[in-house]
């Protein structure tokens, strides 16, 4: 979506309208937490992000990765900023190339500044001398494909502090096709508004999008808006002078500063905010709590589907997917990425006849085996393992071998039931509870276009013991309103869905538009998802030491235990899924495994002579 459209939305809507920039890390490591911190901010409801610049060489191709992460796994519209600095030709037609086809539609075009080694701008190609080059071969190549951005200037730049001529610059790049403006940071609200009124008086009508940076520290607030040339109110100067050594001071008294900039600069029209966030979140976060911008009870992030959408090249209309992948978002994305078509409208022959292969997208355990151990113990029973996922279910973990994050919101309902069934160890890895028509605006469960209304079958994923498994399966074909998949890691394979078709476990009714069915239960996906599953346990095991029993215990269960997906097809019944495991317990789940000893079909807890089942009293 351009950024100029996403303006007059949010011109047309009233509701809070802000971005964030960030910019490449120096270090591998900090790339990671980025990407990291990138995903927890998409929650705080921006309505896109910009990645910056580095000009040449590695940084300027991590700028072209973090835009295809951004677009294609996070779901995030994506502005790339590309200057003039060092780039001829064949290297700006490069960057538009892996922009264009990792989704983005929206560029900055900048002329940049000057190498670190050199104290005068000088173009490296004579066809980029100015932005406005920039501009106007992104607009003789790829057409109205991309939104372009250009810089806005209300104090001047480094290089020019005459206002009338960056004025006249800022015209020649809209001319050229410039369809929005970014301002540099400021903290004089009052000449920024002057500046605009400049601006329109040059006839210029494009969206002016002004540049914010939160306080973070005082020292890190001078040192930027000094590097920037940027005016400081002086008011703002004497509040914050005697708390200067206080950073928690300093940013409580700094996000009511700039959220009392953001107020007065939006009462004279402008609809969105941009945030310098300068790779944190704290700061960012704490003006959108006091501008009360942030997704609530009372005012939901609203998404068009209840997964998370890719953004990638082609993804834009895929409205279909299996539940499988639905704590696995990232690995769903890498291994559908070759597929030629996406689902749209429905799950059928359309779609490619192979999910990637797992060694070839580096599908599995992220992490490494210290850090998993860390955060995961090394449990030495299953009644641990069982504890492990109880923990995780009460909030007291952010992520387990089958969930990228944390439990969502919408599991609070059935919480309880899933604590139980671990409890007495059966290990869950997705739900989700009968929802029978709530409002799409639902804070929790809503999801697609205002005045529609949502359903969800009731659904459970979860390894069973091998000598529990029958007893289950029985228990489930008695019930026809039941239905399951039921696989062990070499493939045995039951089932008694009428057919490979794919069963809707997710729908949505909404005026004017057909039944929407995003999510979907059907047999060559789930096949595809057990070899993931199962592949996530063994990379578990792999984390410890061989012979160690946390080794042999993981193995033991990826081993021999079934993995089971259970859909009630009554959409009004949340209680029959649960109901089917009463007094149904793995045995001696507290027996302690050692790990020199053999283990047969991971049954370290379950006798033989009662089938691993013990009555619940």
């Amino acid at each position: 979506m351009h950024i100029n459209d996403m303006i007059a939305d949010a011109e047309r809507t009233g509701e809070p309208s802000f971005s964030f920039e960030y910019f490449p890390p120096k270090t591998a490591q900090g790339v990671q937490n980025l990407y990291d911190r990138m995903e927890r901010m998409y929650d705080f409801g921006p309505k896109f992000v910009d990645i910056t610049w580095g000009a040449g060489g590695r940084i300027a191709d991590l700028t072209c990765d973090m835009v295809l992460q951004a677009q294609t796994f996070f779901g995030l519209e994506t502005c790339m900023h590309l200057t003039c600095t060092d780039m001829g030709e064949e290297k700006v037609n490069d960057a538009l190339q892996k922009a264009y086809k990792s989704g983005c539609t929206n560029i900055l075009a900048l002329r940049g500044d000057p190498p670190r080694d050199q104290e005068k701008w000088e173009a490296t190609d004579s066809r980029f001398q100015y932005a406005r080059d920039l501009v106007a071969h992104i607009r003789k190549k790829y057409g109205n494909h991309f939104a372009i951005g250009v810089a806005g200037y209300p104090e001047g730049c480094d290089d020019n502090k005459d206002e009338e001529s960056l004025l006249d610059h800022l015209k020649e790049k809209v001319d050229m096709g410039g369809t929005f403006i970014v301002t540099q940071m400021f903290y004089d609200a009052d000449n920024f508004v002057r500046w605009v009124g400049k601006v329109r008086e040059r006839g210029i009508t494009v969206p002016i999008i002004p540049g914010i940076m939160p306080i973070a520290t005082y020292a890190s607030f001078l040192r930027r808006a000094n590097h920037m040339n940027c005016k400081i109110p002086e008011k703002w100067l004497a509040a914050l002078e005697p708390i200067k050594n206080d950073d928690s001071a300093v940013r409580e008294l700094g996000k009511v500063l700039v959220a009392g900039l953001c107020r007065q600069i939006m009462s004279v029209g402008i609809v969105h905010l941009h945030f310098y966030t300068m790779n944190l979140a704290h700061a960012t976060r704490m003006v959108l709590e006091e501008l009360d911008w942030l997704p609530s009870s009372q005012r939901p992030r609203q998404q068009p589907l209840p997964w998370k959408q890719s953004l990638g090249f082609g993804r834009r209309e895929e409205d279909v997917r299996p539940i499988f992948w639905r704590n696995r978002n990232k690995s769903y994305i890498s291994r559908t990425q070759e597929w030629d078509e996406f689902p749209n409208g429905r799950w059928g022959d359309s779609r490619s006849p192979a999910f990637g292969e797992l060694d070839a997208y580096g599908i599995g355990l992220t992490g490494s085996n210290e850090s998993n151990r860390k955060k995961w113990g090394e449990p030495k029973s299953i009644g641990e393992i069982s504890s492990l996922f109880v923990r995780y279910l009460e909030k007291g973990l952010d992520s387990l071998p089958w969930s990228e994050s944390p439990l969502a919101g919408e599991a609070i309902s059935i919480t309880d039931d899933l604590i139980n069934l671990n409890k007495r160890g059966f290990i869950t890895i997705n739900s989700q509870p009968a929802i029978d028509g709530v409002k799409s605006t639902h804070p929790v469960y809503g999801w697609g276009p205002s005045n529609g209304f949502v359903y969800q079958k009731a659904y459970l994923e979860l390894f069973v013991h091998p000598e529990l498994c029958d007893e289950v399966i029985r228990r489930i074909e008695e019930r026809e309103i039941l239905s399951y998949y039921a696989v062990n890691q070499t493939g045995a394979f039951k089932t008694n869905a009428p057919s490979e078709g794919p069963n809707a476990v997710t729908w949505g009714v909404f005026p004017g538009k057909e039944i929407v069915q995003p999510t979907i239960v059907e047999s060559v996906s789930f096949l595809a998802w057990k070899d993931e599953a199962y592949r996530l346990g063994n990379d578990w095991a792999r984390c410890h030491e061989a012979n160690s029993p946390s080794r042999a215990l993981i193995e033991g269960i990826m081993r021999g235990w079934y993995l089971i997906n259970i859909v009630n097809n009554d959409f009004h019944d949340s209680r029959t899924i649960f109901e089917l495991f009463d007094g149904l317990e793995v045995k001696d789940l507290d027996t302690i495994v050692s790990g020199s000893a053999p283990h047969t079909n991971g049954a370290n807890g379950a006798h033989k002579d009662t089938n691993g089942v013990a009555a619940s009293n």
